[in-house]
């Protein structure tokens, strides 16, 4: 799709001369920064490399990680808090701002509202199965681990993934990129796509606009602020080799072209620090359907080494940090059932556990032993090694048995990076010692914010805290611009 084509287009290479703010990117990060910068009364430019906007984002199931107590929470029948949201995030996050996290639990219930705001409704309607996304228009579902031990013992469980009403895995989040797009129209935001930022100016350590070149020419904007919303890097080949080789082995990778780490650069030509940049999400779901999280999780000598009721993208970290990064999932015949998505190969069926070991080259007796403790356990209604949750607990006693390959190079893995640009609550870009460099700003995939790693990932983290953080970041850098 041209740019004339698009609401609140420009012709590609014709962005004004000046504007109080500029933002890199339209994504979702990208949109909210914008559309927020706005209402605050700046002149506000968008940069998009590409001819529409949405980049990553668009791509997205829909999932926003919500809590706290939001509309879909009480209507159907969810008690959530802030406090509670916000041990959980504490609980789950390597590295925890708690500055940043309490903001977030605190605002979550406003900024549901804020979203919806925006042109949808969220469904009044609750998903229960285990699953990586709502298979219809269900506008709630656990999407994390907060049912997984010991975080279930830490804070109260609750669901937080809110999804849009959009049916199906993919593509749902585009339902609000557009509504952004309309809003920034509504709002005076001038969006120059196939416009890209090349090169940020700055005098005397501050940020005082950005270069930009498109098919049709080059050229300077000096603005109040800069907001970087470009994206991860997920495909810069040098920087996955560098930061994070093991999304370089074998995953697919998840993002577009433009996921190149533009954003992240931009920041560090100006004296960034980045953070987190080894860390990936990087998944292979056996799940949908649900009985099969009744079975185990074991490594190549045959031990459990994961609670397999976590959310995927867990289980899978763990299965990354496996000797060979070698696992295999484990059902008898009362809980055999094909993956729905079909990433997770069968590899056979044996009679017997010994001929299973054998199969699978475990060292014999080993599987046989740790079959027989979870059998048991199962049956009393416990887990004493990982805590799994009783609604998942129950004996594989029935052969024949059955095994899936969860090992890298044979499952078939998905990722996308996690690493992004140090920035303050409001999303000022941070140098090594904390000081902020004054008139940059970053959020979204190219931001490190509260998303850190895949053990503690939920899905919705990314939309939620993009969106949000990205409204803040709009709000302070406007009024940075227009002081």
């Amino acid at each position: 799709m041209m740019s004339e084509h698009v609401p609140g287009a420009r012709q590609p290479g014709s962005p004004p001369d000046a504007a109080d703010v500029v933002v890199v990117g339209f994504g979702i990060a990208g949109g909210c920064a914008a559309v927020e910068a706005a209402a605050s009364g700046a002149s506000v430019v968008v940069l998009e490399r590409a001819a529409v906007a949405g980049g990553t984002s668009a791509l997205a199931g829909g999932h926003f990680y919500l809590g706290g107590g939001t509309a879909v929470q009480r209507a159907t029948g969810h008690p959530d808090s802030p406090d509670q949201m916000y041990a959980y995030l504490m609980a789950v996050t390597p590295h925890p701002e708690p500055e940043k996290i309490r903001a977030y639990a605190d605002g979550s219930v406003g900024h549901c509202d804020w979203l919806e705001s925006l042109g949808f409704t969220f469904e009044r309607s609750y998903y229960p199965q285990k699953a990586v996304i709502q298979p219809g228009t269900q506008g709630l579902m656990y999407t994390g681990n907060e049912k997984v031990w010991p975080f279930s013992e830490i804070a109260v469980p609750a669901p937080r993934g809110h999804k849009v009403p959009v049916p199906g895995d993919t593509g749902g989040a585009k339902l609000v990129i557009d509504l952004l797009v309309a809003r920034a129209a509504a709002a005076g935001v001038l969006v120059s796509y196939e416009s890209a930022a090349t090169e940020l100016v700055t005098a005397g350590g501050y940020v005082s606009g950005v270069r930009w070149r498109s098919p049709t020419g080059t050229g300077i904007i000096r603005a109040g602020a800069v907001i970087l919303a470009a994206g991860g890097f997920v495909m810069n080949r040098a920087m996955v080799a560098r930061h994070v080789p093991q999304l370089a082995e074998k995953p697919l990778v998840l993002g577009t072209s433009y996921d190149d780490g533009a954003g992240i650069r931009l920041g560090l030509s100006a004296g960034a620090q980045a953070l987190h940049m080894d860390r990936a999400f990087i998944t292979a779901p056996f799940y949908p359907p649900a009985k099969l999280v009744t079975g185990i999780v074991v490594n190549r000598d045959g031990k459990r080494f994961v609670a397999e009721d976590s959310y995927h993208a867990r289980t899978s970290a763990f299965v990354l940090g496996q000797p060979d990064s070698t696992a295999y999932l484990i059902v008898d015949s009362a809980h055999m059932e094909y993956p729905e998505l079909p990433l997770v190969p069968f590899i056979d069926g044996w009679e017997t556990v010994g001929a299973m070991e054998a199969g699978l080259g475990i060292p014999a007796g080993h599987l046989a032993a740790t079959l027989t403790s979870y059998n048991a356990a199962a049956a009393r209604g416990e887990d004493p090694e990982f805590g799994k949750h009783p609604d998942w607990l129950e004996p594989q006693d029935a052969g024949p048995w059955a095994a899936f390959d969860l090992s890298l190079g044979k499952a078939v893995y998905a990722g996308f990076t996690l690493g992004g640009l140090r920035c303050t609550l409001d999303g000022q870009v941070q140098r090594p010692d904390g000081s902020v460099i004054d008139g940059l700003y970053a959020a979204g995939a190219c931001a490190s914010n509260i998303v850190q790693d895949g053990k503690g990932y939920s899905s919705g983290a990314q939309l939620g805290e993009a969106s949000f953080f990205g409204r803040r970041a709009g709000r302070h850098a406007a009024s940075a611009a227009r002081g």
